[in-house]
């Protein structure tokens, strides 16, 4: 029997207020165990059918897949119920409280992304199963800030869930049908010590470490020369060195040296095959600097995604939003989505620019509209 769930402003209340974050240093990690809970009890209430599903070795750590309605197709409205770590005493009020003021909803998750999946079941309440002649399903995933295991979970069990997602990142409420895929990799090298005064004692890995860079670079003009896509404010794909870590002593050769990466692969390119490509290309420049080398995924990584402009649910999308579909280039949980026969677009209240900082926010006047949204496409994918 339906019952009434709490207000919208009450549920995004109560997410903020439970601690999840995901982080790789085990310090900060968390589970999400209570936010799923909490949307578990209210899409029951709702008449779902609810399924928590536990991470391996991670019993803190669960999917919720909720499903109101029955049969093939329908509507998944997806979200992630982890968070970044917060910053001690930056910022202005509780980051676990949902404070308000000069219209905006304050509180780490507002934005990026618990208060959508609140906004989903408020959508969703406005339907009962007896109406649905396809299914609307709320997914919530684990540690998408992290490892996306959460949606990697879903992706390996091979379900469908639906015909089309709508994952609620923040997009200011404009559709997104395009974005760039990421992958993280530590490069390290390994010399052999000696004395400075003789470099014929050691075997620099600093040294092969500046000739594994060029290599990088070298590749790098190459890959986005190769691939370009006139969808993205960067229309090629991008590649960061972005931290070194090497040496102890001026005087000593320098043993080991460590590079950490981050590259952007654009739709049309995969993460597996950019990482074979750079392995590749390593390998014989360690091996002329006399170094051993190995690699370690920092991230393994999220395929680009690019869901078809004739798409169903991408024209459903823009004529809803009255805006046309676009391109990020942050990552999210669609390449797995879409991995299972989703046409999958991104479409969330807030804005990215609050998101993963203090005084993360929400405006207030997102809220209403994201709820016509929601409510027009279950209409629109779920209903005769």
């Amino acid at each position: 029997m339906k019952t009434e769930i709490p207000r919208t402003r009450e549920m995004i209340e109560r997410l903020v207020a439970s601690p999840s974050v995901s982080c790789h240093d085990a310090q900060f990690d968390s589970g999400n165990r209570a936010v799923i809970e909490s949307l578990a009890t209210w899409a029951e209430g709702l008449g779902f059918a609810v399924e928590l599903m536990e991470l391996p070795h991670h019993p803190d750590k669960l999917n919720l897949i909720a499903r109101l309605g029955t049969g093939p197709g329908g509507l998944v409205l997806s979200g992630h119920t982890d968070t970044v770590p917060w910053d001690e005493g930056r910022w202005q009020s509780d980051p676990f409280a949902a404070t308000e003021r000069d219209g905006r909803l304050y509180g780490l998750g507002t934005a990026d992304m618990k208060a959508f999946l609140a906004l989903a079941l408020e959508a969703a309440s406005a339907f009962d199963a007896g109406q649905l002649t396809a299914p609307v399903t709320l997914l919530a995933t684990a540690d998408e800030e992290s490892t996306m295991a959460g949606a990697r979970a879903i992706a390996v069990r091979g379900e469908s869930l639906g015909q089309v997602a709508v994952i609620g990142e923040p997009t200011s409420l404009r559709p997104i049908r395009m974005h760039k895929g990421i992958l993280m990799e530590l490069i390290r090298l390994t010399g052999r010590s000696g004395h400075s005064s003789n470099p014929a004692l050691g075997v620099s890995a600093l040294e092969g470490m500046h000739a594994l860079m060029t290599e990088l670079l070298a590749y790098r003009d190459e890959v986005q020369a190769a691939h370009r896509h006139d969808g993205f404010d960067v229309p090629y794909p991008t590649l960061n060195l972005g931290a070194i870590r090497g040496g102890d002593s001026p005087n000593r050769i320098c043993a080991s040296c460590q590079l950490d990466i981050d590259m952007r692969p654009v739709p049309g390119m995969d993460v597996a095959g950019a990482r074979r490509q750079l392995r590749a290309r390593l390998g014989p420049v360690a091996q002329a600097a006399g170094c051993q080398l190995e690699f370690s995924e920092l991230f393994s990584g999220v395929d680009p995604l690019e869901t078809p402009p004739d798409s169903a649910l991408v024209r459903a999308m823009e004529e809803i939003t009255g805006h046309a579909s676009g391109s990020v280039a942050f990552g999210t949980e669609g390449p797995f989505l879409a991995a299972l026969g989703m046409d999958v677009v991104v479409c969330g209240p807030g804005s990215i620019d609050q998101a993963h900082q203090p005084d993360e926010y929400l405006l207030l006047a997102d809220l209403d509209p994201c709820v016509d949204q929601l409510r027009q496409l279950i209409s629109r994918f779920c209903t005769a």
